[in-house]
C-alpha cells in the first residue's frame, strides 16, 4: 500500500493552491508551514517555492536527521530543540493542520492537537487526515469510542480527504477565503 508518489504529488499540488491563492495581488493572509524537513514536508514546502511564494519551515534539531530543506523561505526557517515549543508556534499561527501519512512525529502532532481542540484549548480548526486508507489502518478511532474512552462525536473533530482540491475547498471554507 505506499502511496508515498500519490500523497507527495497531493501535497506539492495543496501546497501550490493554497500558496498562490493567498500570496497574490497585494495579497498575504496565509502561508505553508511545515516541520521544515525531508518528505512530504519538503514536497510541500516545494509546491509554495514552485509558484514563487513564501513558506516557513519549523525545523526541529535532532540527534540523527533533520536539517531544513532547501525550499523553505530562508528568512523563515526556523530552528528549535524542544518538540513542546515547536508544536505551540505551530498551532499559535494553524488556521488548519493536514497530516499526510507519517511516523510517530506526525502522529504526535495529530493527537496532540486533536487533544487540545477536543478540550477547547485551542479554536476549533480543519484538521484534515490524508489518505483514509492508510490512516483507517493505522489508527481504528471507533476502538476508543467503543471503549467509551472518547466520545462519538469526536470523531467529528476530523475529516479524511483524498485529493488537494477537496482539502483546499474544506480550508477556505473555514477560514472565508
Amino acid at each position: 500500500m505506499n502511496n508515498s508518489k500519490k500523497y507527495y504529488d497531493e501535497a506539492r499540488k495543496l501546497a501550490c493552491l493554497i500558496s498562490s491563492t493567498c500570496q497574490c495581488d497585494e495579497k498575504f493572509t496565509h502561508v505553508i508551514a511545515t516541520g521544515g524537513g525531508p518528505g512530504i514536508m519538503k514536497v510541500a514546502n516545494r509546491g509554495a517555492h514552485n509558484v514563487e511564494t513564501k513558506s516557513i519551515g519549523f525545523n526541529i534539531v535532532l540527534p540523527f536527521e533533520q536539517v531544513p530543506n532547501p525550499f523553505i523561505t530562508p528568512d523563515l526557517s526556523f530552528q528549535f530543540h524542544y518538540f513542546a515549543i515547536r508544536k505551540m508556534h505551530f498551532l499559535m499561527r494553524a488556521t488548519a493542520l493536514v497530516a499526510f501519512p507519517g511516523g510517530f512525529g506526525t502522529m504526535h502532532e495529530l493527537f496532540e492537537t486533536l487533544t487540545l481542540v477536543q478540550t477547547h484549548k485551542i479554536k476549533p480548526i480543519p484538521l484534515l487526515l490524508f489518505g483514509r486508507e492508510f490512516w483507517q489502518l493505522v489508527i481504528d478511532f471507533e476502538v476508543p469510542v467503543e471503549e467509551g474512552m472518547i466520545s462519538p462525536e469526536d470523531l467529528n473533530l476530523f475529516q479524511y480527504v483524498e485529493e488537494a482540491e477537496e482539502a483546499w475547498e474544506i480550508i477556505g471554507k473555514a477560514n472565508n477565503i
